[in-house]
């Protein structure tokens, strides 16, 4: 099965701050399953470079630290997203954990002092109202098989 996965999770340099989120427990799950990983960065899709300032969710927009507004490049960067997920067959999404652009069921709140709201973030809302399945890299489960009920 095919699954978008976020590419920082999957060990590409593509992180705000030009590093990676490497998950080796769940890029170990998805080979053990026979999955097939579509990577995906919705900031570079977007036109963001790397690095970046990072950026928050705040009263539905996606601002820089430096207070630019870059809720356009986020909502492009969920658009392809989507496209390349439909383009691939994927109906499953992992994505990075409180990411303003990836961030499934928890996002921070917009004051850059790393407090969590409840909240999606960008490309996460587009896929799930796409009719996707969204999970991050700690609530992730593979389906049909059950390969992984829940990583921590």
């Amino acid at each position: 099965m095919n699954i978008l996965v976020s590419a920082c999770l999957m060990g590409a340099a593509c992180k705000y701050s030009g590093g990676d989120n490497l998950c080796p427990a769940l890029v170990q799950a998805l080979k053990d399953a026979g999955h097939t990983p579509i990577p995906v960065c919705p900031e570079i899709y977007g036109g963001l470079p790397t690095p970046r300032p990072p950026a928050e969710r705040r009263d539905g927009r996606v601002v820089n630290r430096d207070g630019a507004d870059v809720t356009a490049q986020y909502e492009k960067g969920a658009a392809e997203a989507l496209r390349l997920a439909r383009l691939t067959g994927c109906g499953t999404a992992i994505l990075k954990a409180n990411s303003p652009s990836c961030g499934c069921g928890a996002i921070y709140d917009g004051s850059f002092t790393r407090t969590l709201v409840p909240g999606d973030g960008v490309t996460a809302q587009c896929l799930k109202a796409a009719g996707m399945s969204v999970y991050t890299e700690h609530t992730y489960r593979l389906l049909p098989d059950g390969t992984k009920e829940d990583a921590q």
